[in-house]
């Protein structure tokens, strides 16, 4: 968990992909999210975590559904979104908050 904190922490934007591997949607997201990292390069990182190996992180942000993606800014949760969605949508909460 330690090193999950101190990526959110940081000054850069953290998208975080909580996923599973068992989730249908999460694999359907999984291409979306590689190119929208080539697209932002440096704007922002994308982590993904799985939630059967990181019950804690995932207790701890009270993600009851997969996948759910959360957006941090120094720590703090600034977006959060739970389902496959387009990548514009992800695109653009990266942009307001970098």
């Amino acid at each position: 968990m330690s090193k999950f904190n101190e990526l959110i922490n940081g000054d850069q934007p953290v998208l975080v992909d909580f996923h599973a591997t068992w989730c249908g949607p999460c694999h359907t997201m999984a291409p979306i999210l590689e190119e929208l990292k080539s697209e932002i390069g440096s704007k922002a990182r994308i982590i993904k975590v799985d939630i059967d190996k990181n019950q804690a992180a995932a207790h701890k942000y009270n993600v009851r559904g997969v996948p759910t993606f959360i957006l941090f800014k120094q720590g703090k949760q600034v977006w959060r979104q739970s389902g496959a969605i387009p990548k514009h949508m992800l695109e653009q909460a990266i942009n307001q908050s970098a």
